[in-house]
């Protein structure tokens, strides 16, 4: 029998997976055959290292598309492997290494434009992927905001939904956030990432926010101190992380734990209560999209409520049946998101 966090990581997470762009038989066969949390980070390598082996024989045969298909799963499969494994950190850092050579490799084969940007913060760097649509000079900019367990290696098929709408994307590893997170500690006020972010990339046409789970918190505690920002996107963002503590999944709390620097739970709990719009929404000038679902079991979607409540401009979705970050439902949040941000950033 599957012990308990491995149970909880399929409960949660499963639609997450698939609609990032892991294989849903790919996902079958690997998690039917790690019974233990500690197997969990191997079995995700292994499955990482199958589709790395299929990238470089399809790149030996000049076949360019195939090869960068199989390395966005490879690197998928390396980020699924540790997003909220704590068990060891060398073997975590080894796979988000990993994570972060394969996606290189999917830039490179798929999209030679892509960019790496390095951004000087706190003494450290933030790092960060930027991405053109084809054939526009200087088009609208959406950054795009991980949330607690989640990374720019992560984004790519998300990306390409701006992309397809004529909109450049900038994927951030904020403080406490993939590697970033290796020198970094999560920041209640996420808005100084933003704001050393859009001072490094110097963008001249519209900028938006968008932002995942714990990112549905930043982007908008973002847009309330950044004037450059023109309009944000938040999915099953919490208006106070803390609240929503008791009912998160002990992966979770252990993995907020670590990217929090919080030497113990107890202190854990207590910067979760840091993460807070109270005082903040109410400055969000910006028009806001709010989208939650109501079947959200991680943020429910009475935190999300509170943010588009006391924010002055916005808009508030909830999906009947959407799930965290309604990813059982990609085909409706993703385009709501992409679409409402590519009129906002023409007006």
């Amino acid at each position: 029998m599957k012990d308990e966090r491995v149970r909880a990581a399929i409960a949660n997470w499963a639609p997450r997976f698939v609609s990032q762009g892991v294989d849903f038989n790919d996902f079958v066969r690997v998690t039917e055959r790690v019974e233990t949390w500690p197997q969990w980070l191997p079995a995700w390598v292994e499955n990482g290292d199958l589709h790395a082996a299929l990238a470089r024989e399809a790149g030996a045969r000049g076949r360019t598309l195939t090869a960068g298909q199989a390395w966005n799963r490879a690197a998928l499969s390396y980020h699924f492997a540790k997003f909220v494994w704590m068990v060891d950190m060398d073997l975590y850092r080894a796979a988000a290494d990993k994570a972060v050579a394969a996606l290189a490799e999917v830039h490179r084969l798929l999209d030679p434009s892509a960019e790496r940007v390095e951004i000087p913060f706190e003494g450290t760097a933030m790092v960060g992927n930027l991405r053109r649509p084809v054939g526009l000079g200087r088009p609208p900019l959406v950054v795009l905001l991980p949330g607690l367990d989640s990374t720019k290696e992560e984004f790519f098929e998300w990306e390409n939904v701006f992309l397809q709408r004529g909109m450049a994307t900038f994927s951030l590893d904020g403080p406490g956030q993939g590697e970033t997170g290796y020198t970094t500690v999560i920041h209640p006020n996420y808005e100084v990432a933003v704001t050393a972010a859009l001072d490094r990339l110097a963008w001249d046409s519209p900028v938006g926010l968008a932002g995942v789970s714990l990112g549905g918190y930043y982007a908008p505690r973002a847009a309330a101190f950044e004037p450059r920002v023109k309009a944000v996107a938040g999915v099953s963002g919490a208006f106070n992380f803390g609240e929503v503590w008791d009912a998160r999944p002990s992966l979770t709390k252990e993995t907020f734990q670590h990217h929090s620097g919080a030497a113990n739970p107890e202190e854990a709990r207590e910067k979760a209560f840091e993460l807070s719009l109270e005082g903040v929404a109410e400055r969000i000038e910006q028009p806001l999209l709010v989208v939650t679902g109501k079947l959200d079991r991680l943020v429910g979607w009475q935190e999300s409520k509170k943010i588009a409540d006391q924010a002055p401009s916005a808009t508030w979705v909830r999906f009947e049946e959407g799930n965290h970050v309604c990813n059982n439902i990609p085909y409706k949040y993703r385009p709501l998101v992409a679409d409402w941000l590519k009129e906002q950033l023409a007006a």
